[in-house]
């Protein structure tokens, strides 16, 4: 049974291994293909003052479409980071706040409250077996400012605009082809 379980998370884990990068150039043949906008960084609201966590733990917020974590240090400084833990994408809202520090709730990683940088690479036993296919990847960070009864994020407004901008390129067909092209 133990030899079963812990094939099945060496499969799971390794369906989320990096791959080999294989460059593909790509034209785009439809005129009503997405354009990239230019990043415009706004201070946006992302949650009230009265919902900040206690000094020591954090919460989660939305600025702008993105997932952002506001962490409150020991002395009361106030921090925002991208909520997306890696490797596994778990909530760093759910963390604990020590040390100038955010650890990671599940896999135990640690990053800088200041610069997102990894302190400490999953260092607990599930941590030591799903961290040890990847490499080690910081958490973005924003800066933050309290503004009357809200607390601003300073995001790039056009964020999501430019992610989908990969992947729209237009108006489809009744074929369910954006090209316009047969088969």
């Amino acid at each position: 049974m133990k030899l079963a379980v812990f094939a099945t998370l060496a499969a799971g884990a390794a369906a989320f291994a990096p791959t080999a990068q294989v460059s593909v150039s790509v034209t785009r043949s439809s005129a009503l293909n997405a354009k990239k906008v230019p990043e415009k960084l706004v201070y946006v609201p992302c949650i009230s003052t009265d919902d900040l966590p206690a000094p020591g733990s954090a919460t989660s917020g939305v600025a702008g479409g993105l997932a952002i974590c506001i962490a409150v240090d020991e002395k009361g400084s106030v921090y925002a980071l991208g909520d997306k833990c890696p490797p596994v994408n778990q909530p760093l809202s759910f963390g604990k706040v020590k040390g100038g520090t955010i650890s990671d709730p599940v896999l135990g990683t640690t990053f800088d409250l200041k610069t997102g940088e990894v302190v400490n690479w999953c260092p607990s036993g599930l941590g030591k077996l799903i961290g040890g296919i990847f490499d080690p990847v910081g958490v973005p960070v924003y800066p933050v400012q309290a503004k009357g009864k809200t607390v601003n994020v300073q995001v790039d407004v056009n964020y999501k605009a430019n992610f989908e901008a990969d992947y729209w390129s237009g108006i489809l067909d009744a074929q369910g082809k954006s090209n316009g092209k047969y088969y």
